[in-house]
């Protein structure tokens, strides 16, 4: 476990702070050492940076600035687009500073088809198709690391034709004049599988270190942060765990990010795989179908601890 003090909330690149080393991994490494890298990772914090990940930089930068041109627009033209929102999080009353555009991601979806103008909706495509991909590939490389026989075992829900996988364009304006320090979007954790996250080079993005404390991570344009979200924890039986994070206004530059969140169909059962299931640590999750915990989470606050409602007593919880 790690121990961090107040005194490593100051970052010199997102990596280490007053002794302290947030995962750090390069996709280009040999392939045994990265899965042992990244299911470590995932134990330890639900997260880590992902460098030379092989997503082309042409495919990023054009997706930056069509996202870019995008929220430029005059306010009427966005509220025309569907998907868009502004400050309102969810149903349940949670509000942010931010904007945001949200669609649905499934390679039979036609949400991404519906944008205008067409290099808007090629861009978006494209690059919905490399980070699906990366998302595949980092998930097989857990569960060579977990020992899992089927190493496409988390991977092909994202595969699936009727995917629920989505992706978020998060837009955070400045800070005016009389602003102070606030939190944009607030604690959380990401319900589905897995989440790959890039952003600009204006930090905002915090994480909630294993004792409760809040890390600022350093942006980095050319990587993505990755984190385990609350079905990939009931999947693993609690072995990786779904981290808690926030993104906060702080600068006075635009901050802009983009979230893909790689989710199962509606339809998929999640449950613990059984290489993850002993007798010594039985399963600690009911299985559910993603429909059904999809309507649970929404149906909560958005710092609510949603996946405990679905935990059962187990001789783990006693001990």
């Amino acid at each position: 476990m790690v121990v961090a003090s107040a005194n490593m909330l100051v970052g010199d690149g997102g990596e280490r702070v007053g002794g302290l080393e947030l995962p750090r991994v390069d996709l280009s490494g040999e392939r045994w050492a990265v899965s042992e890298q990244i299911v470590k990772a995932s134990q330890e914090y639900g997260f880590f940076k992902l460098v030379k990940h092989g997503v082309p930089e042409d495919i990023i930068a054009t997706m930056e600035e069509e996202a870019s041109a995008f929220f430029a627009k005059p306010v009427a033209q966005k509220n025309a687009t569907a998907g868009y929102g502004s400050n309102t999080i969810g149903l349940c009353g949670d509000v942010g500073r931010l904007e945001y555009l949200l669609l649905n991601a499934s390679p039979s979806s036609s949400s991404i088809s519906q944008l205008n103008p067409s290099n808007f909706r090629n861009s978006v495509s494209e690059y919905v198709g490399v980070v699906r991909e990366l998302a595949c590939e980092i998930l097989e490389l857990m569960a060579e690391g977990l020992e899992v026989p089927n190493t496409q075992a988390f991977s092909n829900f994202l595969r699936h034709h009727d995917s629920d996988s989505l992706l978020r364009l998060n837009h955070y304006p400045p800070l005016l004049n009389n602003d102070i320090i606030n939190v944009a979007f607030g604690e959380h954790s990401d319900p589905q599988i897995l989440s790959l996250i890039r952003s600009n080079d204006v930090p905002g993005l915090q994480i909630s270190l294993p004792n409760g404390l809040w890390f600022p991570v350093s942006p980095d344009p050319s990587a993505f942060f990755v984190n385990v979200g609350d079905a990939l924890q009931v999947m693993t039986n609690g072995r990786f765990v779904s981290v808690r994070h926030r993104a906060m206004t702080n600068s006075q530059e635009s901050r802009m990010s983009m979230a893909f969140f790689g989710a199962p169909p509606l339809n998929a059962c999640i449950a613990a795989l059984p290489e993850m299931v002993t007798a010594q640590r039985p399963s600690l999750y009911r299985p559910f179908t993603w429909a059904e915990y999809k309507q649970a989470a929404y149906s909560l606050r958005l710092g609510d601890h949603r996946i405990h409602h679905f935990r059962v007593c187990t001789q783990v919880d006693q001990q």
